[in-house]
């Protein structure tokens, strides 16, 4: 099965993730806090998803070689 669709939306939203860390690092800016409250329902949601598509990200190392093929 081909799931490159998924795995872009999920590498997507793990670099959204990932903005969000350098936000918080550089100018200590959360963004989905700022955006839906802190750590309101919505912003657990948020959070956990992309906690959730890093950790299906590991997946893709078993996955590279694959895909270059």
């Amino acid at each position: 099965m081909d799931s490159r669709g998924l795995d872009y939306t999920i590498l997507t939203i793990a670099i959204i993730g990932a903005i969000n860390w350098g936000l918080i690092g550089f100018f200590k800016l959360d963004l989905v806090a700022f955006l839906f409250g802190n750590m309101t329902l919505l912003s657990r949601i948020i959070y956990s998803v992309v906690g959730i598509c890093g950790l299906y990200l590991i997946s893709m190392f078993g996955r590279v070689k694959e895909m270059a093929d």
